[in-house]
């Protein structure tokens, strides 16, 4: 993909969003303010429009993370610097109504596994920014539980008015909260006589299972082989 291109098409195409979505429509237009022959962009982006909404939602990953390695988070509680990465994934947004039309674009059934991937990816890209080792079946929960969190916040989000997202913060802060308290539950029943056993054997379960390798594992890499 033409990555310059592909800036310059999503630069073009943001303000048509707004008003016509990830469509047909606003990538058209986006190519018309450029100058270019819709038929020319395809080359580089087959989908059209879709395939600009996911460079919008990967560029969103990217400008999160450089803002979250401008922060200090040594006195941070791990579970304050989770909530800290979610706040500024959000504020990478320049306009909610842009997300709004891509969460409805992503509900669509032929596109919803790729926004469920698209999710992954950032809760992935948050949890390896913050430097989480594991390499067994907790490299899956700690993602899949993250994605969770994350697209609900921003489906509240979405519908928050409240003045700088205060309510998204304590919607943000009550979830993670939710999973701390289940995380507590598990410690508590490792402890206890009654279900050791039990927890143990969940445990070793969870260590056979490794995390992907990613150099061989990712899907459009096995179908180039």
């Amino acid at each position: 993909m033409d990555e310059t291109l592909t800036s310059r098409l999503l630069a073009a195409i943001e303000p048509h969003v707004v008003f016509d979505g990830w469509s047909e429509t606003a990538f058209k237009a986006a190519c018309a303010d450029l100058g270019l022959d819709p038929a020319e962009a395809r080359l580089a982006l087959p989908r059209g429009a879709t395939d600009l909404a996911v460079a919008f939602h990967k560029a969103g990953d990217r400008n999160m993370l450089r803002a979250l390695a401008e922060q200090d988070l040594n006195a941070l509680r791990f579970r304050d610097r989770i909530a800290l990465a979610v706040r500024l994934r959000l504020q990478a947004v320049p306009d909610r109504e842009i997300v709004r039309r891509g969460t409805a674009l992503f509900a669509l059934p032929h596109l919803a596994a790729e926004g469920a991937a698209l999710i992954w990816g950032t809760a992935d890209a948050i949890w390896t920014a913050l430097g989480d080792t594991s390499d067994d079946l907790n490299w899956y929960s700690k993602r899949t539980i993250l994605s969770g969190v994350y697209a609900a916040t921003v489906l509240y989000w979405l519908g928050d008015d409240s003045p700088d997202h205060s309510a998204t913060d304590a919607f943000l802060d009550r979830r993670i909260e939710g999973v701390m308290q289940f995380e507590k539950l598990k410690s508590s029943l490792r402890s206890n006589a009654l279900f050791k056993p039990f927890m143990a054997g969940s445990d070793r379960l969870a260590r056979a299972v490794r995390k992907p390798d990613m150099a061989t594992d990712l899907p459009e890499r096995r179908s180039r082989e």
